[in-house]
């Protein structure tokens, strides 16, 4: 048994000794060469795509230095290079919600600027058509309504590296999962889509970590949906055993992972990201009263009077 492959890449530190960079080009420039050698080994199987659409962990009001959300930064970079080296048409793909549209959130959180320098399109997948599954998990069947451009493109999943309010990993297959209509199973759902989707790999985006604190982690790192769902649970010192959908998809022989890079140590990795949960839903979390600060300073807008007790 050969057993699973992970790569991972370093990004250099920034000059100011691991602080948030907030020049978003500075980002993408210090990401070029890192993306680079990530994506390199596997542009093959993506020379003939038509279609490859990005599904990064996108979700309002949380700010990039928080280590809740992908980087626009990241999918900036891996949009640039796709371009570059292959011919398919490039999208970055959300959801609207009830709460909030896609393309607010997108605008809120930087992607929207960064995505205006080059070709690729934001598609909302709210608006796209659905098609209705029915898929097999652990002998029961899910029912699940699956955006039809996540089963007809090229998808590559660009998740953060944070847990859910559960505790879970986010992760590649609960990224996916967030986009389909009608996921009322937690551990089932995750499982359906992945496999409806089958996505040609993830990425994901751990140059800044949420663990109970954000952390910078300066690290990217993809192959299989499974497998970086795995090390990523690892990563937030959860066992992947107790990840019930995880380890569905794994199976009950799940194959042993390799973590592969130059420079990579994996338990220095590791003891860089703090131990710990997404605070209680009914709680404002310091991450949210900063990141609509600097919302408000940049918008002239008021800070909400139940932010105020934050940091």
């Amino acid at each position: 048994m050969s057993g699973a492959r992970v790569r991972a890449v370093t990004v250099d530190e920034p000059d100011h000794h691991g602080s948030w960079v907030p020049d978003v080009d500075a980002r993408i420039a210090g990401l070029e060469a890192p993306v680079r050698g990530l994506l390199e080994p596997t542009l093959e199987s993506f020379s003939s795509a038509d279609r490859i659409t990005l599904v990064p962990d996108v979700h309002y009001p949380f700010h990039p230095s928080s280590g809740m959300i992908t980087d626009p930064a990241v999918i900036g970079t891996i949009v640039g290079h796709l371009e570059r080296c292959t011919d398919a048409d490039v999208a970055v793909a959300g959801a609207s919600t009830d709460r909030m549209s896609f393309d607010r959130t997108a605008a809120y959180l930087g992607y929207t600027d960064v995505l205006e320098g080059f070709e690729a399109d934001l598609v909302d997948l709210a608006d796209e058509p659905h098609t209705e599954h029915v898929q097999p998990v652990d002998g029961r069947s899910v029912s699940l309504t699956v955006p039809n451009r996540l089963d007809e493109d090229t998808v590559i999943v660009v998740p953060s590296l944070r847990p859910t309010e559960n505790g879970t990993v986010a992760g590649a297959m609960r990224t996916l999962a967030s986009l389909v209509l009608d996921a009322a199973d937690a551990d089932r759902v995750p499982v359906a889509v992945t496999r409806l989707v089958e996505p040609e790999t993830a990425v994901v985006d751990a140059t800044t970590v949420y663990g109970g604190e954000p952390a910078a982690a300066n690290t990217l790192f993809s192959g299989a949906v499974s497998a970086v769902d795995a090390v990523a649970s690892s990563l937030l010192g959860r066992s992947p055993a107790d990840d019930g959908a995880l380890e569905t998809v794994r199976g009950d022989e799940a194959e042993p992972i390799t973590v592969e890079g130059t420079g990579i140590d994996f338990d220095r990795l590791r003891a860089r990201i703090p131990d710990g949960d997404l605070p209680p839903a009914d709680e404002t979390h310091p991450a949210v009263s900063t990141a609509y600060r600097m919302y408000a300073t940049v918008a002239g807008d008021a800070v909400p009077p139940q932010l105020e007790g934050g940091r």
